[in-house]
């Protein structure tokens, strides 16, 4: 029997859900959302802590390996929940140490988001 749990789901308020911003006016709501997303993004240790999340392999990073990133484990600590927060990575506990991940849904939609949609 595995002690691996299933990723947790994330919060439907911070879970990104708009169309590109060529094809419509974002909502108040899709713009808190993607607000919330962006500034998370815009702070450059979290941005290089997503970034290793995001690229690491297997699709998930412990704590323990993305923690070199010039400040404090607190300070990554504080980083890390602010982007899960956003919505931006979910995280799960095995034994001592926290394993995050980015969802593919939160890649895609932020790409989708900054895409140009089709023309005819």
């Amino acid at each position: 029997m595995s002690n691996v749990t299933a990723p947790p789901v994330l919060d439907p308020e911070v879970a990104p859900c708009c169309p590109p911003l060529t094809e419509r006016p974002l909502g108040a709501a899709e713009a808190e959302r993607t607000a919330r997303m962006f500034k998370a993004l815009g702070d450059p240790v979290r941005l290089r802590l997503f970034s290793a999340v995001a690229s690491h392999e297997g699709g998930e990073a412990c704590v323990c390996d993305i923690s070199d990133v010039g400040v404090s484990q607190p300070t990554v600590s504080h980083h890390l929940k602010k982007l899960k927060e956003a919505g931006l990575l979910s995280s799960e506990r095995r034994g001592t140490w926290v394993y995050y991940r980015v969802e593919p849904a939160v890649l895609a939609a932020l790409g989708a988001l900054l895409t140009q949609a089709a023309t005819a």
